[in-house]
């Protein structure tokens, strides 16, 4: 005897719940919706990080940088999903008038967690790879000083480097800045998860 399927959901009414939510947050992919879990300190500490670092580099240019209360619409996927960090140079467009949903991101990050990573580094980034100004897709470990970059080139094959030394940046190039990766993970304590 096999279960029952939960019913799928579309994309507007789970937009809405979102919004009218004073709980848990969700992400939606395709009809199915999807319990995010809550952070740890390391990953907090990443997200807010970079957050501020983008931040600083964006000053004074057409560059945005949100944090993960941002949503991101990948409309060929049917997803809608909350990246850790997205960040966009140039015109932002916007799903609607909340202007609480980008559509059109340069760069997203996502702190990788123990439950998330095989989808993050998986079908994730597959959907994420549908959005064509997407340029830049950054994975952070929050066990371990490591970026892995993900760039998308001329040809619409994505280059992957991998950085693991703090004292190393990290080139976004699709931003015209870079990170210090000494800077991204200031104050985490990697022995403090385990």
């Amino acid at each position: 005897m096999s279960l029952p399927s939960k019913p799928k959901v579309d994309f507007t009414v789970w937009l809405a719940a979102e919004r009218a939510s004073v709980q848990g947050r969700t992400e939606y992919c395709n009809g199915d919706v999807l319990a995010i879990e809550g952070s740890s300190e390391a990953h907090n500490l990443i997200c807010g990080n970079l957050a501020g670092e983008l931040g600083n580099h964006f000053k004074g240019r057409p560059c945005y940088v949100y944090t993960s209360d941002m949503k991101v619409r990948v409309e060929s996927a049917n997803l809608g999903a909350y990246p850790d960090v997205t960040a966009i140079c140039g015109e932002r467009q916007f799903l609607d008038d909340r202007r609480d949903v980008v559509t059109n991101p340069t760069l997203v990050v996502e702190v990788l967690s123990d439950s998330t990573e095989a989808y993050d580094r998986g079908d994730k980034f597959a959907y994420y790879r549908s959005i064509p100004g997407l340029r830049a897709y950054l994975l952070l470990s929050q066990h371990r000083v490591s970026a892995e970059l993900f760039l998308r080139q001329p040809s619409g094959d994505w280059l992957l480097s991998v950085y693991t030394d703090p004292s190393e940046r990290i080139p976004l190039t699709a931003l015209d800045t870079e990170l210090s990766l000494a800077e991204v993970y200031d104050k985490v304590d990697f022995n403090a998860d385990h």
